[in-house]
């Protein structure tokens, strides 16, 4: 079997996990071949990865359809209605944004892991695990590959913090942010995910 039938297996007619199951251990005894997971560990692995896919997918045609139609802001309006304080302290970039009550924002990819902080207000956030609904004080991690749509409830004061020796900001969002989701950055996190890293 070719990988160009498995892929048209797959678009076309793909199968359950038991399917599945019964082709992974016919293959293996047919070729002969040893692994270091078994199935289930490479279903689970598998269903993430197209979870991640079908959700950045669903994004960017979000994102495109909104440009589209003039649904976002450009950047000019964007920067004047959301003012952005950018602070320096021994290898961190601190980002302070502002983002008034009742705003639809689309984020850009991250392409590095970092903490965010949600000091003042509460608000909506499509994610690849749902939406969540955050209220300040609340923190987390921010992981490599993340791109969400937010929906401000209340004015909002979001802190995210970036370890850099850069202190450009243009230079940082270079070295921070993805232009797509083809970075090798956010392939490379796709691939530790694969090997069971993540």
């Amino acid at each position: 079997m070719k990988m160009e039938d498995i892929d048209n297996q797959i678009a076309e007619a793909p199968l359950t996990k038991e399917e599945s199951k019964a082709q992974f251990i016919a293959n293996t005894e047919k070729l002969g071949l040893k692994h270091t997971f078994n199935f289930d560990e490479a279903w689970e692995i598998g269903q993430e990865i197209k979870k991640r896919k079908d959700f950045r997918e669903k994004i960017s045609a979000i994102e495109q359809q909104g440009h589209d139609n003039d649904i976002w802001m450009s950047e000019e309006e964007l920067q004047e209605r959301n003012p952005v304080k950018n602070s320096f302290a021994d290898g961190c970039y601190i980002r302070e944004i502002f983002n008034p009550a009742n705003e639809l924002l689309v984020t850009k990819i991250h392409k590095k892991e970092h903490p965010f902080f949600l000091m003042k207000g509460e608000m909506s956030v499509l994610t690849d695990e749902g939406i969540i609904h955050l209220k300040a004080p609340h923190h987390g991690i921010t992981k490599v590959g993340t791109k969400r749509i937010i929906y401000t409830h209340t004015d909002c004061v979001f802190v995210t913090v970036h370890a850099t020796e850069l202190t450009d900001v243009k230079e940082i969002e270079e070295e921070v942010i993805a232009k797509d989701f083809q970075d090798p950055m956010i392939t490379l996190d796709d691939l530790k995910l694969l090997k069971g890293e993540i």
